[in-house]
């Protein structure tokens, strides 16, 4: 579990961002530190508002870069001039506000707290389903947090589902360490089972699974693919994380699954939807990790070619495995960084800028955005904003058809037909 230290400049939103970041970190078991110097990660959430205020940033970045291991860079700046910190040399990753969780965990599975409930947060509902993880990665420290996989049952989680939609929640995020694993305690991988009585609940709303790692799917990956194409209100969005194109470095970590288990899932989640979101993360420079390893994750990328993408530098963490293996130099690990993080960015552009120019049916609005703006997602869990949004009357929780009009690196603007 990390330490973080964050900094948020800039409006009222940029704060709100990063209190959803935070609460995040802390949902995965991270903890706040006061200063730097005791972080292991720092996140700085820009703004750009004035020529000086870039500049503030620029330096601002520069010192934390040299002050902690890893830094994540986000906000406005980020987002409208992400090029300036790589033109300055800055050592730090440049995110969207909500992939930063995701990158800080390095590669590590979210850790839901013993006693978690579901939380309603505007129309969002988050339920975690399970606690704990069936893994036993040699990178990762969370599972000296929470253990093997404890399962509720179907029948709780539909409950505790069923009361959020009541409760008025349009969005159910399903979260756990490992949600592929679900129901492996009692013998039996049930999470196929679980998404189609949730889908069955009365109401309007939409449900996103979280983090699975292949291992899990790719024994249901065909029950799991079916229950997706047949229910509307499951985003086609699927989260399995590979961390490596190396059979040899997933071996070193401990994955449990093969580079072949990863792309059949990926297959068969492409015969069954014809439209849907692939997110997956790689592990860059871990100890044992070759160039040609790194040339094996690359090619994997864009085999695969994910729409989202989170790519973490390795660091050690306390008492695991990996901790005590002779690292890779700092150099090394930040060039095969920014070589994936270049290749990410086109991906993730590419799948955007194909949106322009067609409709998207059905698609909620999740939450308010920067000034006059509401952040929306597709079938596919795309992020769509439409800005001025109060002429359009559109408020977290209104369905929506759209047509998408522009796009940038991270989502596409759309405006309601």
């Amino acid at each position: 579990m990390a330490r973080y230290h964050i900094e948020t400049y800039g409006c009222t939103s940029n704060r709100g961002e990063s209190r959803q970041i935070e609460r995040r970190l802390r949902d995965a078991g991270h903890h706040r530190v006061d200063g730097v110097d005791e972080a292991d990660v720092a996140i700085l959430n820009t703004c750009t508002v004035v020529e000086k205020t870039e500049r503030n940033m620029l330096r601002r970045a520069e010192e934390l870069a040299d002050e902690t291991a890893d830094l994540y860079v986000t906000g406005c700046m980020a987002l409208a001039q992400g090029e300036e910190f790589v033109n300055a040399g800055v050592d730090a990753d440049v995110l969207h506000w909500d992939e930063v969780p995701e990158a800080v965990t390095n590669g590590e599975c979210p850790t839901t707290t013993p006693d978690a409930e579901p939380i309603l947060d505007g129309v969002v509902g988050i339920l975690p389903i399970a606690r704990g993880c069936m893994s036993d990665c040699s990178y990762c420290i969370t599972k000296h947090a929470t253990g093997k996989i404890d399962s509720p049952s179907i029948e709780e989680n539909v409950e505790k589902a069923r009361a959020l939609v009541h409760a008025g929640a349009k969005e159910l995020r399903i979260t756990g360490q490992d949600t592929g694993v679900y129901g492996w305690d009692d013998g039996e991988r049930k999470l196929h089972r679980l998404l189609e009585r949730i889908c069955a609940i009365e109401g309007d709303f939409r449900v996103r699974i979280g983090m699975a790692n292949p291992k899990g799917v790719h024994g249901i990956r065909e029950k799991l693919a079916s229950v997706f194409a047949d229910n509307e209100e499951l985003y086609d969005f699927l989260h399995a994380p590979v961390q490596s194109g190396s059979d040899d470095v997933l071996g070193d970590m401990r994955r449990q699954h093969q580079v072949e288990e990863y792309v059949e899932v990926v297959e068969t989640f492409d015969d069954a939807l014809e439209y849907w979101t692939l997110s997956t993360d790689f592990i860059v420079g871990f100890p044992t990790e070759t160039d040609h390893d790194h040339a094996q994750s690359m090619a994997l990328l864009r085999e695969t070619r994910p729409e989202k993408i989170n790519v973490t530098r390795f660091s050690k963490r306390p008492g695991t495995d990996a901790a005590d293996m002779k690292g890779l130099g700092g150099t090394i690990k930040k060039e095969r960084s920014s070589e994936m993080s270049e290749v990410k960015r086109e991906l993730v552009r590419e799948a955007y800028a194909d949106m322009v120019g067609e409709t998207r049916e059905d698609v909620l609005v999740v939450e308010e955005g920067t000034g006059d703006s509401v952040k929306c997602r597709d079938s596919a869990y795309r992020q769509l904003i439409v800005q001025s949004a109060s002429e359009y009357g559109l408020e977290p929780g209104d369905f929506v058809d759209l047509e998408v009009t522009a796009n940038e690196t991270m989502y596409a603007f759309a405006e309601p037909l």
